[in-house]
């Protein structure tokens, strides 16, 4: 059943009173906001249908297509799900998270491209260092980024789908790891600790991070990198279940999702909103807070929050590896072949079909005009980058 709430709708009472009374924000989070308000309305436009069996017809606006809106996700979500099923290997995965402790997170507000570039790689690296020095093997790893806890705070961590086994270094063999056991958590932790924190020094030494004013000396930012060795590094591993097919349809319910759901929404009001959070817990914030919080999680324009490593690593060194290790895995195994998913296209043209059916009818439905936006933009439709 469709919740009588949306986000849209908060967007709607509120993002126009809050874009004036907030200056300080990006242009990034200016243009999230109003392309999450003006999402599938008359300000975007669009276009006329009409049911040529029953005579009914209907506006259907345009969609913004921005990555932080919560009503344009469905689609990418389904399009990125077929076209990682189409290269996966038909081997065990499991699910990894890696997350930093809540003292860099006042870093990650000045810092986001720095720090989540950071938290991304030092995620995969420990993955890869592992596999090269455990099992003498190179792991297929995806990975996504999620900066939001349940209450919408900023909460930054990386979701790893990994491959349990690797395509031998000389690339000879395909080395099986145990289907029930990646690598002991201690040792992740302390490794993906290691690398963060190296590479924030880095950073610092290079003036690529911007730091607040009580962690400018020497002193200070010592005391701070050393207060974080003694903090919790939460790195916990999921044992597969399903398969991996399972793991990515899975994982892939989380890859477009924004930090809030119009399906979590319990009341919207003009001084309250109300939001649950797990279980039959829930939150209530005031209009201003809910649009602050929900600003937090708009990336900077551009990143990458979905990245590939190892055997799926993009471009030709990571394609022939993954040749490599399919090849090897054909023999070894000598299995059947998975069964076939549906193609991206397929599944774009029967939800098309969905979305032109007559709500009287059901017969198909024409467009018939077209309907201009009523607000003008002076940039184009904002694309998924990730």
């Amino acid at each position: 059943m469709r919740n009588r709430f949306s986000v849209a709708d908060i967007f709607h009472r509120h993002g126009g009173a809050y874009l004036h009374g907030h200056p300080e924000l990006s242009h990034a989070q200016v243009k999230a906001l109003a392309a999450a308000r003006d999402c599938r309305t008359a300000a975007l436009g669009g276009h006329l249908q009409a049911c040529d069996k029953c005579g009914h017809e209907r506006p259907v606006y345009n969609s913004c297509r921005d990555r932080h809106c919560p009503t344009c996700q469905a689609m990418k979500q389904e399009r990125w799900i077929a076209q990682r099923m189409a290269r996966i290997l038909d081997v065990p995965a499991f699910h990894v998270v890696f997350t930093i402790p809540s003292e860099l997170r006042r870093l990650v507000l000045s810092n986001q491209t720095v720090m989540y570039d950071l938290l991304l790689a030092a995620a995969a690296d420990t993955l890869q260092i592992l596999g090269r020095d455990r099992l003498g093997a190179r792991l297929g790893i995806t990975a996504v980024l999620h900066t939001w806890s349940r209450k919408m705070l900023l909460h930054p961590h990386v979701h790893c789908i990994v491959t349990a086994g690797g395509l031998a270094l000389d690339r000879s063999s395909w080395i099986a790891g145990n289907a029930r056991y990646l690598f002991p958590v201690a040792v992740m932790r302390k490794l993906f600790q290691g690398k963060f924190l190296a590479g924030l020094q880095t950073a610092r030494s290079m003036g690529a991070l911007h730091v607040p004013d009580d962690l400018v000396s020497r002193r200070a930012w010592t005391a701070f990198k050393a207060g974080l060795h003694g903090r919790p590094w939460v790195v916990y591993a999921k044992r597969p279940l399903g398969g991996p097919r399972h793991i990515y349809r899975y994982l892939g319910r989380y890859t477009h999702r924004v930090a809030i759901s119009s399906s979590r929404l319990l009341a919207v009001s003009d001084d309250r909103v109300r939001f649950r959070t797990r279980g039959d817990r829930h939150v209530d914030l005031a209009p201003c807070e809910f649009l602050r919080r929900y600003l937090l999680h708009v990336l900077p324009p551009g990143f990458r929050k979905i990245r590939h490593y190892g055997l799926y690593a993009p471009g030709g060194l990571g394609a022939g590896r993954l040749r490599r290790a399919r090849e090897l895995l054909a023999v070894a195994e000598d299995a059947a072949p998975a069964p076939a998913e549906p193609s991206w296209a397929a599944l774009a043209e029967r939800l098309v079909a969905t979305l032109r059916q007559c709500p009287h009818c059901t017969a198909p439905m024409r467009d018939t005009a077209t309907i201009p936006p009523t607000r003008w933009h002076p940039e184009p439709a904002i694309l998924d980058s990730s």
